[in-house]
């Protein structure tokens, strides 16, 4: 006699939609990228609706701290927009200025209104484009007047935001070197051509032109050695 197989088990019930919701929460909690449809009908039980859910998970977090949002094809949460400022944080970066830049930013303090010609000329080496930028951008140092002499050569000077940085009143209360050294502007090591008294080819008010005239950019040169 033969006997019929067994006829498969009834399909088990569909969880609730409350649970159904709570299904889909802990899979959107734990997820590291936006959750699709396919995605959750793949992990709940056979029978759930997760497009329900999600509808239902929708409605539950609008105007909490967290809402849950469609991103292109699936879902996630997210911060409430309004709220996003309260993850924003300030990070102070400190930036070590290279020993070029350094020595470069020391001449300039010390022989200013000086040109790129006679900073090389104190350093014994080239000055680089990228070093001077450098210092413009952080605001330690501007365009001065150019010179009067041939080829009108830009001269540069450092700014207020540079003494203020160092709580000077003004560049002739610029520390000496041993304190620039203590302060870590400056290491061990003496600068080629040292800062010394300043340089012959300084000049004063007479044989520079009045600022507003414009400025010589500094034109390309080998990088700092």
């Amino acid at each position: 006699m033969t006997t019929a197989p067994d006829a498969p088990p009834p399909p088990s019930p569909a969880p609730s939609l409350s649970e159904q919701e709570r299904m889909v929460e802990a899979i959107l909690f734990a997820a590291t990228r936006p959750v699709t449809l396919r995605d959750l009908a793949a992990r709940m039980p056979h029978g759930c609706d997760p497009a329900e859910a999600l509808a239902g998970l929708q409605r539950l977090y609008a105007g909490r701290g967290v809402v849950l949002e469609r991103i292109g094809e699936g879902h996630a949460f997210r911060t409430a927009p309004d709220l996003s400022f309260l993850m924003q944080t300030e990070t102070v970066e400190t930036r070590r200025l290279s020993r070029p830049a350094v020595e470069t930013l020391a001449i300039i303090a010390y022989h200013q209104p000086v040109t790129r010609t006679e900073i090389e000329e104190v350093r014994g080496v080239a000055v680089s484009r990228g070093t001077l930028d450098q210092l413009i951008e952080m605001g330690w140092v501007r365009m001065g007047r150019r010179r009067m002499s041939p080829g009108r050569p830009a001269t540069f000077v450092v700014t207020e935001e540079f003494l203020d940085h160092f709580g000077l009143e003004s560049a002739r209360d610029l520390p000496g070197l041993s304190e620039l050294r203590a302060a870590g502007l400056l290491d061990s090591r003496p600068l080629a051509g040292g800062l010394g008294p300043p340089l012959a080819g300084e000049a004063g008010d007479d044989d520079m032109e009045p600022e507003g005239l414009g400025s010589v950019p500094p034109e390309p040169s080998d990088d700092d050695a």
